[in-house]
């Protein structure tokens, strides 16, 4: 748990302006440097754009994963969803940067639906946890992952495999270490308490090394696996951290499901999205056109730009041409929210229609496909 005095980060609450230099230095990570950049375009041939603007900035071990995959003995993927809610665009962003690394390395991967921890965490019935794990994962499928090498497991449903590993898991890991990590209290429930051991099961699925593709937020969990990882025969986990795609409302903390006002839902509709937009995303403009047209914008406090600069525009050239027309003032506040809006109606559009395609074929991912048969054989 990282809390300072201007903002606070933790698996489960991110506040205030976070500094992100700051957060590599405290959580002992690197940077992704332009030798590891250049190093995964060796490979992939091109850089996806999260990486090529380093929105996914920091890693632990990614030299060793492309170590590992250089002397043929590949890696495996890992990230996860907690189902508390529906999901948002920020949700749902880094899946599409685990897609193409699973594309561009040919690897397996593994999805955990932690409806356990939700369900322990959050005031939420066990039955609302179970009707947004299913209404999540068909939104993680509707990315377009490759059914035969991904894996999505519910935990409650898939314990009897992995119960007896996290069970050796937890008597490694000392309530010290919990409490200092997650801030837990006399107050936490038992349940919450014995977490961090299934969160670390999937990082052993396979005798590989485990690179975790997450927001920085999860980095405590890659902490304690590495301080044991060793003890069962295993690799240390190793992991590529995004930052947070702001919340609509400003350049602080994330988007969040409980604040509408954050965030765009998969499921808004045209006039939701371009009255959020319009009404709430912060702007880095004058106050009046005229001042606008004399002085300029700045692009890096407005959440519409960073959207557009993190992930929607995906054109070098056209995103350079967008920064600069924003700061000479040639580019009014609305016109860039209009882009944005546009960019953000044309993915969810495609999205929706992915998402009823995922319906006839969950059951691969979870149950019929080849990964999914392997693991099912499996007992941990």
């Amino acid at each position: 748990m990282i809390k300072m005095q201007d903002f606070k980060v933790t698996p489960w609450e991110v506040e205030g302006k976070v500094d992100y230099e700051k957060l590599v230095r405290e959580f002992g990570l690197k940077f992704v440097d332009d030798n590891i950049i250049n190093r995964i375009k060796n490979h992939t041939k091109e850089l996806n754009v999260m990486l090529r603007r380093k929105f996914f900035y920091a890693h632990r071990d990614l030299d060793l994963v492309l170590d590992d995959f250089e002397k043929g003995k590949g890696f495996f993927l890992y990230t996860g969803r907690g189902p508390s809610g529906p999901m948002h665009i920020g949700h749902l962003i880094p899946f599409y940067f685990t897609k193409w690394l699973q594309e561009k390395f040919n690897v397996n991967l593994y999805i955990q639906i932690t409806d356990d921890e939700k369900y322990l965490e959050r005031e939420l019935s066990f039955e609302e946890v179970q009707k947004w794990s299913y209404e999540n994962i068909l939104d993680i499928i509707a990315v377009g992952f490759d059914p035969n090498k991904t894996f999505i497991f519910k935990d409650t449903e898939f314990m009897g495999n992995i119960y007896s590993l996290a069970v050796k898991i937890s008597r490694k890991i000392n309530f010290s270490v919990v409490k200092a990590v997650f801030g837990f209290k006399e107050s936490s429930n038992i349940g919450i308490l014995f977490y961090p051991a299934i969160q670390i099961v999937p990082t052993f699925f396979e005798n590989k090394r485990c690179l975790i593709p997450a927001a920085i937020d999860q980095d405590p969990y890659w902490r304690i696996q590495r301080d044991i990882a060793e003890y069962f025969g295993y690799y240390k986990a190793a992991e590529i951290s995004s930052k947070f795609l702001p919340p609509l409302t400003g350049m602080q903390g994330k988007m969040s499901a409980s604040n509408p006002r954050s965030a765009i839902y998969l499921t808004d509709d045209e006039k939701t999205v371009k009255e959020k937009v319009m009404k709430y995303a912060f702007s880095g403009g004058q106050a009046t056109i005229e001042l606008h047209r004399k002085l300029g914008g700045n692009p890096y406090i407005d959440v519409s730009f960073q959207w557009l600069y993190s992930f929607f525009e995906d054109d070098d050239d056209r995103i350079k041409k967008i920064e600069e027309d924003y700061k000479s003032g040639k580019l009014l506040s609305g016109e860039l929210k209009e882009i944005l809006i546009e960019k953000l109606l044309s993915f969810l559009e495609k999205h929706k229609e992915k998402r009823e395609e995922a319906k006839e074929i969950i059951h691969l991912f979870m149950r019929d496909g080849e990964l999914a048969k392997e693991m099912r054989k499996n007992r941990f």
